[in-house]
């Protein structure tokens, strides 16, 4: 069901939506670790670091796929809040023909390149054809990633959070099912996890925009509109590029970072590959509930309620802070138990750098929410470049420190290090930037389109 935002307590309004979107976090992110779980305890280590070393090459990918998921989001949620349902439309169509081009595009670039970029990220001999492999069939299902997260963006947008977690939460569970089918009974190895990937995402993407089409005909019989608008495409670039380019960077500073982990061997590799995914769960789970706040954020600048905006801005820190206790408490001192999910022997190497990488990190979650919150507020709102300011702030940081830390400590700690000090300054950043308040002249409702 489409829910309108603007109206109601603000934190009831709020929880009432997020729920399902923190529900679907949990099946995200089973998602998310179910090929590096397979890969580990089925197939073996090296069969762990190809597919964690393949996947910081599908985040580029997954950054064009957020971006776009993002940019239709804001752009349908504003004319929504404002009750143009025309425009709503409109925005819609826009939205999907562009992303079927971009798609075009990117598995044409990723089938002639793949192998190129995980040369470019020094990939060992020993894990580089399962990586190649892996890669490659991921690659095929763009198609079924773009559409499906353009899909889950507009029902967030139409207040509907429910219906994407629906959705998530049949592909997450078919996903791990599919993934021990192919590896243990057909051995497929890595070839098999990732054809799991593809077919239970496939399945997802198809019914998710089936139902969505069936939703937008509940808007009424409006006129007929164009299926696109030059006008709605300049609203959707305003919005979807510096989402791309926020996490284009982010991946690009990923993979840096990932050739430098690369140099210190497999084992340190496949460690850092199973402490990312946790990392991962915890911080695309704080992404995946900041879109919710976007969401709401367009849907009551758009209707011109900035004063529900700064309290949804208070009410999204507490929760996600309430999150965050449980969270930090079982990372820092239980990380062992979880890690079992993906490494076998506690006295490893690859066991200690996952450990290390994890009780450094995780503190910190409580800061990197703030920035989250205060950058879903702002780009809810269109005020898209201060979002990016504090994300290269961060990035830079990271990125730079984790090469000059692990050169003067001799070890990949250096490189976990350098979270933390990205996390703190692209907060402070990011809350300079929301404080200032400029964020309550970036409708886009306000033009004619």
């Amino acid at each position: 069901m489409n829910h309108d935002l603007t109206e109601g307590n603000v934190t009831s309004s709020l929880v009432k939506f997020t729920l399902p979107i923190l529900a679907s976090m949990v099946f995200q992110q089973l998602y998310n670790i179910a090929d590096s779980f397979v890969a580990g305890k089925f197939i073996g280590e090296n069969a762990l670091a190809a597919v964690g070393n393949s996947y910081e090459i599908t985040l580029i990918f997954i950054a064009f796929a957020v971006g776009a998921n993002m940019g239709s989001g804001v752009l349908v949620s504003q004319y929504f809040g404002a009750k143009r349902m025309k425009e709503v439309k409109m925005a819609v169509s826009t939205s999907y023909i562009s992303v079927l081009a971009l798609t075009v595009v990117l598995t044409t670039l990723g089938i002639l390149f793949s192998d190129s970029f995980l040369t470019l990220i020094n990939t060992p001999d020993e894990i580089f054809s399962d990586s190649a492999l892996y890669l490659d069939i991921y690659i095929l299902g763009l198609f079924f990633l773009f559409f499906y997260n353009i899909a889950t963006g507009i029902f967030s947008a139409l207040g509907d959070s429910r219906t994407p977690f629906l959705f998530l939460m049949f592909s997450s569970l078919s996903n791990i099912a599919v993934d021990i089918l192919f590896v243990t009974l057909f051995d497929m190895e890595v070839a098999g996890v990732a054809w799991a990937t593809f077919l239970c995402q496939g399945v997802s993407s198809v019914l998710a925009n089936y139902v969505l089409f069936k939703r937008l005909k509940e808007l009424g019989n409006l006129e007929k509109v164009p299926l696109f608008s030059f006008s709605m495409f300049s609203k959707f670039v305003r919005f979807a590029v510096p989402s791309i380019m926020q996490q284009l960077f982010i991946s690009g500073g990923n993979i840096i970072v990932q050739a430098r982990i690369n140099s210190f061997g497999p084992a340190v590799i496949a460690g850092y590959s199973a402490a990312i995914k946790l990392n991962n769960m915890v911080v695309t789970s704080f992404l995946t509930f900041s879109n919710g706040i976007s969401s709401f954020a367009a849907q009551n600048v758009g209707a011109g309620r900035f004063d529900r905006v700064r309290e949804g801005m208070k009410a999204g820190v507490k929760l996600s802070w309430a999150i965050c206790i449980p969270v930090v408490f079982i990372f820092f001192f239980f990380s062992d138990y979880l890690l079992l999910l993906f490494l076998g022997d506690r006295n490893s190497e690859a066991f200690s750098t996952a450990t290390d990488f994890l009780r450094i990190v995780s503190p910190f979650y409580f800061v990197v929410v703030v920035k989250d919150v205060s950058d879903a507020i702002l780009r809810g709102c269109g005020a898209m470049r201060p979002f990016l300011y504090s994300t290269f702030a961060d990035l830079f940081l990271r990125v730079g420190l984790s090469f000059l830390f692990s050169h003067l400590l001799g070890s990949a700690i250096g490189i976990w290090l350098s979270w933390p000090f990205g996390w703190t300054v692209g907060t402070l950043i990011s809350l300079m930037f929301y404080f200032k308040g400029g964020w309550k002249g970036t409708s886009v409702v306000s033009s004619s389109t």
